[in-house]
């Protein structure tokens, strides 16, 4: 399942967020690769451990906490700390497919990547080229959104960045061990949950189907879910 979330950061956030990681210092992206990634990958990163990192990271997951969408869809057990990537001077990243297991340097703390994630923190319209190509089903998904959007993808998905061209791209991206694993049991009940939700604003809460339908949404999470 590939789903946008609109309007994860607010314009002033973006602006905000941009002002601080365009003073700080960027290093060679394939500081995180692993060995299939570092020879596609062409970009610059902020350090990991880098305190604008830190801060605009957890600006994010605050931001991610707050929205029924991203809770709905990606049913999260654990979100890896956001990275952040700057593409410029036709600099690109070649299809590759995310490392199955993140852990963060230095900690004991590691997740199965079941969803990526990539936040838009540039404009569309301030870069050519940049788009996020990715594989499913249906065939080749582009997406190049509004700074402050989100797209939440399977980290099993095949993906790329084609070239900037012009201007600079700027994103975070990272990672989610989701309480459910499988993707189609995820687009279950993501599915169901949002039938929920707009049976109950007609009907109301203490509708019988509503109830009923709640019931079996609960009871499929507790035999899919890992906690």
């Amino acid at each position: 399942m590939l789903i946008e979330i609109p309007a994860v950061l607010t314009k002033e956030q973006v602006r905000q967020c941009r002002a601080v990681m365009d003073a700080a210092e960027w290093v060679d992206g394939n500081v995180t690769s692993g060995s299939q990634s570092a020879l596609a990958k062409h970009n610059m990163q902020l350090p990991e451990g880098a305190p604008v990192a830190r801060q605009v990271g957890d600006l994010i997951q605050d931001a991610l906490g707050m929205s029924p969408l991203f809770i709905s869809a990606a049913l999260p057990l654990k979100v890896f700390p956001p990275l952040f990537n700057r593409y410029e001077g036709g600099q690109a990243f070649g299809t590759h497919v995310d490392n199955a297991i993140r852990q963060l340097r230095g900690t004991n703390f590691r997740i199965r990547s079941d969803l990526s994630a990539t936040l838009f923190l540039s404009e569309p319209e301030d870069y050519d080229g940049g788009v996020l190509t990715i594989e499913d089903t249906f065939g080749s998904q582009e997406v190049k959104l509004p700074a402050g959007h989100m797209v939440l993808y399977p980290s099993s998905s095949l993906h790329h960045v084609t070239p900037v061209t012009r201007g600079v791209r700027v994103s975070s991206f990272f990672w989610m061990q989701s309480m459910v694993r499988d993707d189609a049991q995820r687009t279950l009940l993501f599915q169901l949950d949002n039938a929920i939700q707009k049976l109950t604003a007609d009907k109301g809460g203490k509708d019988a189907e509503v109830i009923s339908l709640t019931g079996v949404y609960h009871n499929l999470l507790r035999m899919w879910a890992d906690s």
